[in-house]
């Protein structure tokens, strides 16, 4: 059924972060989740960039509720100081939307040496949500939404290669950081179940919108639209890019439905330029591989030093979708 932001439900009383809130399809976010009334703050790279974000929502939104707060995902002392800050607040969180990343970026390394597609999109968000996985519990239904993508499809995960030491390629890397997060949204709430926690952990994917990202992003040169069109063509069967707020929807739904599925992975059940359905879509089975999700889970806690304190769930069952 078609699904649109006004019957997201008040938000009133509530908290959210969101990454990369500044641009494209964080700014919508946030937009809409302030708009509802949660209080939101808007986790960004450039604090430049993020007071614009936030007099633009002000705009629209006279009466928002806007904290703003440095965060760079490539370094790990930098979401460290973030995840201390809000434990030094004290206050519970309610929604925690991870949706900063890069894209098919030339070869480069984050601050703690990682690849840099996979430790921002990724590690970076992994580190970031077990840092803040106290004040989520401190919520009484918390959710985390993580950003994937279409391009997940295209994503391998290579336990011997994680970091691209030997061979590099920036979409095949992207693919692979974009699998990483579609399976930590999984193995995320396969571990919240066995904890018995009510944490809802849902994947969300936007389509293929025409953000800053596609448009600006490092290594977006000739040639992007016609894979990023191959790709969209294979699900969605429409070569469109639409728009940050409509891309945005997703991930709201993901937010703020209350049928949605932990676990789960939605997006547009069609992609278009025009108002359609949003709901729960299929990953590759590489996406639903549930025993690489609980190695890839392990191995993050390793490489970032961060510790969720999560029992691994029994068994690795495929994921429904």
């Amino acid at each position: 059924m078609p699904w649109s932001t006004s019957e997201i439900p008040s938000l009133d009383g509530t908290r959210a972060v969101v990454t990369g809130g500044n641009g494209g399809l964080g700014l919508q976010t946030a937009l809409e989740l302030a708009r509802k009334g949660a209080a939101v703050t808007i986790a960004v790279r450039n604090p430049d960039k993020g007071a614009e974000a936030v007099d633009r929502i002000r705009r629209e939104v006279p009466d928002a509720r806007l904290q703003l707060a440095p965060l760079d995902l490539a370094d790990l002392s930098s979401v460290r100081a973030f995840a201390a800050a809000e434990e030094a607040a004290g206050l519970p969180l309610d929604l925690l939307v991870n949706n900063a990343g890069v894209m098919a970026t030339p070869p480069r390394q984050t601050a703690d040496g990682f690849e840099l597609q996979l430790g921002t999109n990724h590690l970076g968000h992994f580190a970031l949500t077990g840092l803040l996985l106290d004040r989520l519990k401190a919520a009484p239904t918390p959710r985390v939404v993580t950003v994937s993508s279409l391009a997940h499809r295209v994503g391998s995960i290579d336990f011997d290669d994680l970091n691209w030491q030997r061979s590099y390629g920036p979409w095949k890397a992207y693919g692979r950081a974009k699998l990483a997060n579609l399976l930590f949204a999984r193995e995320l709430q396969a571990r919240a179940d066995a904890a018995g926690l009510p944490l809802r952990s849902v994947a969300a994917h936007p389509g293929y919108s025409s953000t800053g990202l596609q448009t600006t992003g490092p290594g977006m040169s000739g040639g992007v639209l016609g894979r990023l069109n191959a790709l969209v063509g294979s699900v969605g069967n429409v070569v469109v890019g639409t728009s940050d707020r409509y891309g945005a929807g997703a991930t709201l739904y993901a937010a703020t439905h209350p049928e949605v599925a932990g676990g789960g992975f939605v997006g547009p059940t069609r992609v278009s330029q025009t108002r359609g359905a949003i709901g729960p879509v299929p990953s590759s089975a590489a996406g639903r591989d549930m025993a690489v999700a609980r190695r890839l889970f392990d191995v993050s806690e390793e490489l970032t030093g961060v510790s969720f304190g999560l029992p691994a769930a029994s068994g690795a069952a495929p994921a429904a979708a």
